[in-house]
């Protein structure tokens, strides 16, 4: 049976979740299923389908979803999604990335076009009724966001929906000169419910209390959060404009000492916008109390690079983890059901819990 959760409308009346949505595997199966798998996800950048007839497997939320997906540039320059496993029997067909100009599957031959559309397959001469719609390959819904990819496997809801009020602050950037740099991303294993680690990056509240760096450089006072459907934006100001936003005298926040754009994206994507770039962290839940981080980062003005609320990500990360980790061992107390939120500072936790209420109770 399904969970029901009831978050008040009204941040001063409401209640956060109870401890029992981050300690029930049933209810970690049912978010897998009623919000996973219907919302959208982050693919990566399109650096490795540059050119045309260009192929990228890859496995979406390895050890949670795990879906194999498929993207391609096929001869016209469009980037598709499929599903990566053969029509025939269930076999993988893409093993890794490269380039050609059909899909054809190492198990018995079935080929298909770059856009999942079957083409030829052996022995099949006698087969009646064939091919049929579904010996294509099933295509997922793609969303581009500059050289960003986003799949939803069935999503309920339109992406542009995210991106409109994302566009609306950013849009003077040039996300197609971001450079991607390995050098500064990494995995991070956190021994926690991955909604606790989301739950943390949605409030400001607790950087006087965690994060005394990170403190010194936002004007703490005058930090902001706004709700959008289905994301938010806390937005951090800073008193030293050398370490905030060159702003276009048309942005809604022109005049003013922007130091950080902090986005969040239901369910499970940051989206964290610095003068020297951005740096995209990944929520990847594993089981009940462990899940995975990843910070991709994404550098635009290297002159800028470790200056202001951008720098020692690392150092700001750790404080988060140690931070999490315990309440996720607090949370376990069968003293502790639920708590409240602060209207002034929770309305993003709020927003979330308030979403993943939503869609449980579809």
């Amino acid at each position: 049976m399904a969970s029901k959760f009831h978050i008040h409308s009204d941040i001063s009346k409401a209640e956060t979740l109870p401890s029992s949505f981050y300690k029930s595997q049933d209810i970690f199966d049912e978010v897998k299923e009623n919000i996973f798998l219907k919302s959208w996800q982050w693919l990566g950048d399109n650096s490795e389908l540059k050119l045309t007839n260009s192929i990228k497997p890859l496995t979406l939320l390895d050890g949670f979803l795990t879906e194999p997906i498929l993207l391609t540039r096929d001869q016209k320059g469009s980037i598709n999604c499929m599903t990566n496993v053969c029509t025939h029997r269930g076999h993988i067909l893409a093993l890794g990335p490269g380039k050609s100009k059909n899909l054809t599957c190492a198990y018995h031959g079935r080929s298909f076009d770059l856009k999942g559309n079957f083409k030829s397959m052996p022995e099949f001469e006698k087969t009646k009724n064939f091919p049929r719609p579904c010996d294509n390959l099933y295509q997922f819904p793609l969303a581009e966001w500059g050289p960003f990819l986003f799949a939803g496997l069935n999503p309920v809801f339109d992406f542009k929906e995210v991106l409109n009020p994302i566009s609306e602050r950013i849009g003077f950037l040039p996300l197609d000169q971001f450079t991607f740099d390995s050098t500064l991303s990494k995995d991070y294993l956190i021994q926690a419910h991955w909604a606790l680690y989301c739950d943390n990056y949605l409030e400001g509240f607790h950087i006087p209390f965690v994060h005394e760096g990170l403190n010194k450089v936002l004007d703490y006072g005058s930090y902001t959060t706004e709700l959008h459907k289905y994301s938010n934006l806390q937005i951090g100001y800073s008193d030293e404009a050398n370490e905030t936003f060159d702003l276009p005298k048309d942005h809604i926040d022109y005049g003013k000492n922007v130091a950080a754009y902090y986005y969040w994206v239901f369910p499970n994507m940051m989206f964290n916008f610095y003068p020297w770039g951005l740096s995209v962290n990944i929520v990847k839940p594993i089981d009940i109390n462990r899940t995975k981080v990843s910070f991709l980062t994404y550098i635009y003005d290297h002159t800028k690079l470790h200056k202001g609320a951008g720098n020692d990500i690392d150092k700001v990360e750790r404080e988060d983890e140690f931070i999490v980790e315990n309440e996720s061992k607090g949370i376990q107390s069968s003293f502790y059901q639920s708590g409240r939120f602060s209207p002034i500072r929770e309305q993003g936790v709020h927003h979330f819990q308030r979403l993943i209420a939503k869609f449980l109770n579809q």
